[in-house]
């Protein structure tokens, strides 16, 4: 009866072994995922998403094929970076200097940028769509075939750039600056062109630019207009208060 009881406890005590073995294994195989590298150095392919980088000199550093995304970023120095492929989507990148960067293909959906700097930027393919890019300088900058849609971009600058291709529709363009910029298959449908300055630039080429976005935006006698629209009686361009 002894030697019974006992085979009983054991057998007990090894089910209890084998249950607990089994959901340790269980703990380990469905732990949660390990969290952004924050404090790892800048690097092609860093994890620094959701990561705060707030006034932060990250000059010169190859973010390529990084995560970078909801990354806040605020007033961070970026200039002369490689971020090809880089996903900055929902990154807070409000008053960034990016200037002189190379970001072909990157990603930058939905990114709080007012007021970011992007003199001579390489921004071939990438796309800033639903991006809230208030009084963003884009001065100089390539653009080809980037999306634009649905993109904040009330008095943003975008004078001598190539945006050859590019599709801005459904945008805020309202006191957007054009002078001297590439309007080459460029796609400007139903976006809102209060004020928009077009004074000089050929737009004989753009797509889907209605004769009431005309009607709203500034222009002049050498502005070059798409075949079917005609430039209005006066033009509506006061001063910029």
């Amino acid at each position: 009866m002894i030697g019974r009881t006992r085979s009983m406890g054991l057998h007990r005590l090894a089910n209890l072994t084998l249950a607990v073995s089994c959901l340790a294994l269980g703990t380990f195989a469905f732990a949660p995922a390990a969290e952004a590298g924050c404090s790892d150095s800048p690097s092609a392919g860093i994890d620094w998403s959701g990561c705060r980088k707030r006034n932060l000199i990250l000059s010169g550093y190859d973010f390529s094929d990084g995560n970078l995304n909801k990354a806040d970023l605020f007033a961070s120095d970026m200039r002369e970076t490689k971020m090809v492929g880089t996903d900055l989507t929902r990154a807070i990148m409000t008053r960034v200097n990016i200037s002189e960067s190379i970001l072909t293909r990157a990603n930058l959906s939905k990114v709080d940028g007012g007021r970011m700097v992007l003199h001579d930027v390489e921004l071939t393919d990438s796309s800033f769509e639903k991006a809230e890019l208030f009084r963003a300088d884009f001065s100089r900058s390539n653009l080809t075939n980037a999306n634009l849609n649905k993109t904040e971009l009330g008095r943003a600058n975008f004078s001598e750039s190539n945006l050859t291709g590019a599709q801005i529709t459904f945008t805020n363009l309202a006191r957007a600056n054009f002078k001297d910029a590439i309007l080459v298959g460029t796609d400007l449908g139903r976006s809102w062109t209060y004020l928009t300055q077009f004074e000089g630039v050929n737009l004989s080429q753009v797509s889907n630019l209605s004769q009431q976005q005309l009607n709203l935006s500034c222009g002049n006698s050498d502005t070059k207009l798409p075949a079917g629209l005609t430039a209005p009686a006066k033009w509506p361009c006061g001063s910029d208060d």
